[in-house]
């Protein structure tokens, strides 16, 4: 299947993409454009030719990632503890953002004249699993899909410099979902 641009264009951009992912990877969300294009063997004009913005790189990188925990939303949806469900559903978002370096910028809010393919997609996958709480009445009915990943994206960049960021955002995590008052009620996720 085509997407409008020539075999060799298709190849160049997945090489990028490639080389985008592993470095990525290994320096998080500010990794270098300049550094990606030399260890792809192009120039800083074809890397920006591809990904305009840092925005559109991060995007393209996390791209799996973001489809894979749409997939399981929708997997999640028919879970009969809504609660269980959106709590899996938001503790996955958390992993794959504390492991996939770039991910949590690439989640983050950009002011309303950005469009977030990122953020819009994990929004409308993980509506109906918090609409469905909310309706249960386990999730105050204000929430928004938006808080609970600005929240996410807040936890993993605060985390991120810590000896074990996994560790400690998911404690951060679990802090916020359980509320700072004890109740007899507590429930974990």
């Amino acid at each position: 299947m085509s997407d409008g641009r020539r075999a060799d264009a298709r190849r160049n951009y997945a090489h990028i993409l490639a080389v985008a992912e592993e470095e990525v990877a290994a320096h998080g969300s500010g990794a270098s454009l300049e550094q990606i294009a030399r260890t792809a063997n192009v120039g800083s004009a074809t890397v920006r030719r591809h990904f305009p913005t840092r925005r559109a790189l991060l995007e393209a990188v996390s791209a799996k990632r973001i489809a894979a925990l749409c997939a399981r939303a929708v997997e999640l949806t028919g879970e009969d503890d809504s609660r269980k469900a959106l709590l899996t559903w938001l503790d996955e978002v958390v992993s794959y953002s504390v492991s996939a370096r770039g991910l949590a910028a690439a989640l983050a809010y950009d002011g309303p004249t950005h469009e977030n393919s990122c953020s819009a997609a994990i929004e409308e996958a993980g509506d109906p699993l918090l609409r469905r709480a909310a309706r249960d009445g386990v999730v105050a009915p204000e929430t928004t899909v938006a808080d609970l990943i600005t929240l996410i994206v807040g936890i993993v960049l605060a985390t991120e410099h810590y000896p074990d960021p996994a560790a400690r955002a998911d404690r951060l995590f679990r802090l916020a979902v359980a509320g700072l008052s004890p109740r007899d009620d507590h429930r974990s996720p």
